[in-house]
């Protein structure tokens, strides 16, 4: 029996000192909506609900907490999903600018020029208010500053957890999902026709 121990110990061991077989790279599809979010206030209701209801509508959404693992590095993982992203979704809540991370999402979604829906939950517009804690550089602060203001005059959605009635909201932000994401395709077919004429124009 020590005998049998003995030697099932050294296979193991000789398995884990063995080289590891190399991982084919994978490249993870461009995610089609970035869900920007405060962790504390919605992503155990709002977050994730909305990203399970869209991913069954076979769309990619991503959310940090189901798309990195422990490991990852914020920024490298963050930074590549909002730059290929189709569409973002920022959801405000009252603890929302009390996170760097959150006014950092939604100030490359806006640099990069993508469309978002705003959803002020449990909140109004005009509560959102940037705060210097002293982790910021003037500059970053001022992009914070202006991406607030730029989510502030966009026409979004209002819920209010506690009396709201969640599949009918659930509804509409899809449907604004949806809506968006026809007008964004539409608009870069037809981008995409009018360089096709330019360039074949001047071919002639």
């Amino acid at each position: 029996m020590q005998q049998r121990c003995s030697s099932s110990a050294k296979n193991l061991l000789r398995k884990i000192l063995q080289p590891p077989t190399p991982i084919k790279a994978t490249t993870r599809p461009h995610c089609d909506i970035f869900i920007n979010h405060r962790g504390i206030d919605t992503k155990r209701s709002i977050a994730e609900l909305l990203y399970d209801h869209v991913l069954r509508m076979g769309l990619r959404p991503f959310l940090d907490s189901r798309d990195m693992k422990p490991g990852d590095r914020l920024f490298e993982k963050i930074n590549p999903a909002i730059g290929n992203c189709k569409l973002g979704v920022a959801i405000f809540s009252p603890h929302y600018c009390d996170s760097y991370f959150c006014l950092h999402e939604l100030a490359l979604l806006m640099e990069s020029q993508k469309r978002v829906i705003p959803i002020f939950c449990d909140m109004k517009p005009s509560q959102l208010q940037v705060k210097d804690y002293g982790i910021s550089s003037q500059k970053q602060l001022q992009g914070f500053i202006w991406a607030i203001e730029e989510a502030k005059y966009t026409v979004g959605l209002t819920f209010d957890t506690s009396t709201g009635d969640w599949s009918n909201f659930l509804n509409n932000v899809t449907d604004a999902i949806i809506k968006n994401l026809v007008e964004l395709e539409e608009e870069n077919s037809s981008s995409k026709k009018s360089s096709y004429i330019v360039q074949g124009s001047r071919r002639r």
